[in-house]
């Protein structure tokens, strides 16, 4: 693991340094305390750290409190190196934000098993960290398809309600996908849906919204497609997913979508709720229609 020295003096730097290579740190160093901040803030900066309490520019403890108060970077671990050892230098160290305090000169011995503790420290927090965003992600993902679930992408087109003047809102459904799941199997099914996602992706814009809507429905929302547009964009997103067959386990399937769309042009004050309704009832037309086809309700001013 990455560890920054910061000590003005350079025999105590080089000490401490080579203190640390010996033991299997990969080490920076820095001259003074603005710039083991800099360091420390950097995006790939280390995250454990020895300072010395008595630096230019910026002491240690300073130093200290800049990175707590950041608020930029995962955790850092911070051991504050001084030759102080009153119980009011102990306690001024740790009010900084200093997780440990080592007085000079350091037995290594003990250097290593505090730096231990440092580096178990940081692991814990990386794990607590990943724990986070993996509910986070599950908890606005479908797990099936890693796409926004219904929630999530309802509430995304909420939003976008009401900050886009102009999109196109596509309600896009599997055609005869029961019989794909009595004829092949669920696990097919499954594929078929996960197949169907990652055309989906590949399709659209990176400002454009993207969600599995419930069972083998998606929702698609086109950001700055108007309705002189819309025929357009939907008739080449209907090809692009229905094109072409894939292999699964149960051997080789294609399989078409029907579409609803509707185009909504200023029209922030309509609930993402009715729009949906619209689009849905479009989507009813084009499987009446004979499916593998694309249906648009009227504009939406």
């Amino acid at each position: 693991m990455r560890i920054l020295v910061a000590d003005n003096d350079v025999i105590s730097r080089g000490i401490m340094e080579s203190m640390l290579r010996r033991i299997g740190y990969d080490v920076e160093v820095a001259a003074n305390g603005r710039e083991a901040l800099d360091k420390l803030l950097d995006r790939n900066g280390p995250r454990l750290a020895l300072l010395d309490w008595m630096m230019p520019e910026l002491d240690g403890p300073q130093v200290c409190r800049r990175i707590r108060a950041s608020g930029e970077r995962p955790y850092i671990y911070v051991a504050l190196l001084t030759s102080k050892d009153s119980r009011e230098d102990v306690v001024e160290g740790l009010d900084a934000g200093a997780d440990d305090y080592l007085v000079k000169p350091c037995n290594a011995e003990e250097l290593k098993a505090r730096l231990r503790t440092g580096v178990r420290i940081v692991e814990l927090e990386d794990s607590l960290v990943a724990a986070r965003e993996e509910m986070r992600f599950k908890a606005t993902h479908d797990a099936l398809t890693s796409l926004w679930n219904r929630g999530k992408i309802i509430e995304s087109l909420d939003f976008a309600l009401r900050h886009v003047d102009t999109m196109a809102v596509l309600l896009c459904d599997i055609d005869h996908f029961k019989d794909i799941n009595d004829m092949h199997g669920h696990l097919a099914g499954d594929a078929v849906l996960r197949e169907l996602a990652h055309r989906l992706r590949s399709s659209v814009r990176a400002n454009d919204l993207i969600g599995r809507y419930g069972g083998e429905e998606f929702l698609v929302v086109l950001d700055g497609c108007d309705s002189a547009r819309l025929p357009e964009r939907a008739e080449r997103l209907r090809n692009v997913v229905s094109g072409g067959s894939f292999f699964t386990n149960g051997g080789a399937i294609s399989f078409t979508v029907s579409i609803g769309a509707i185009a909504v042009e200023r029209c922030a004050s309509m609930p993402a709720e009715t729009i949906l309704q619209l689009a849905d009832a479009a989507l009813y037309q084009a499987k009446r229609e004979g499916r593998n086809r694309v249906a648009i309700a009227g504009q939406l001013v």
